[in-house]
């Protein structure tokens, strides 16, 4: 089996003041007059970070606590004082994103996702990095909401940053 060259993950953090994403669409009004469509859901944060994620072929889970770690105890975000503190030190929200495109390259005129880890080993690692999330800032007795987005669907995102203020990792 040959090495993996370049990241296993990307994550994209991202300040805001508040953050609304759908995570699943409305339903089409049905054509039995007895089944009501269902409304679109939603996941909201208010002050805090969005961290949008994407794995590449060859990524188990052996990267999560690295990435966790640096995603939840890098200082990027503006406390009351003005000091940068982490996402676990303050009294904040997070919102994680799955995010594909983020491992797209150009060629020609059109993006090719071709390194994008499989839907399958994407969802599963996507759920493992969430839950590990929770986790962390549980042990941390942090007092930080977790919201989520949903791996493999079409998500609607409005965003308020604080910036822009966005920072690219590799892992």
């Amino acid at each position: 089996m040959t090495e993996r060259r370049g990241p296993a993950a990307r994550a994209v953090l991202q300040q805001c003041l508040q953050a609304r994403l759908q995570v699943r669409p409305a339903d089409e009004p049905s054509k039995e007059p007895s089944k009501e469509p269902a409304e679109a859901q939603f996941v909201q944060i208010d002050r805090g970070m969005v961290i949008y994620i994407c794995f590449f072929k060859g990524a188990t889970d052996d990267i999560l606590p690295k990435m966790v770690s640096t995603l939840l105890n890098v200082r990027l975000c503006e406390s009351d004082s003005g000091k940068m503190v982490s996402v676990s030190e303050l009294p904040g929200s997070l919102l994680i994103v799955p995010q594909a495109t983020l491992g797209g390259k150009v060629k020609g005129r059109a993006m090719q996702y071709h390194d994008n880890i499989g839907k399958e080993d994407g969802r599963r690692l996507y759920g493992a990095f969430v839950s590990l999330c929770e986790e962390e800032l549980a042990a941390a007795s942090a007092e930080v909401m977790v919201k989520h987005g949903t791996y493999g669907n079409r998500q609607v995102l409005k965003l308020d940053t604080n910036g822009p203020y966005t920072h690219l990792m590799d892992f």
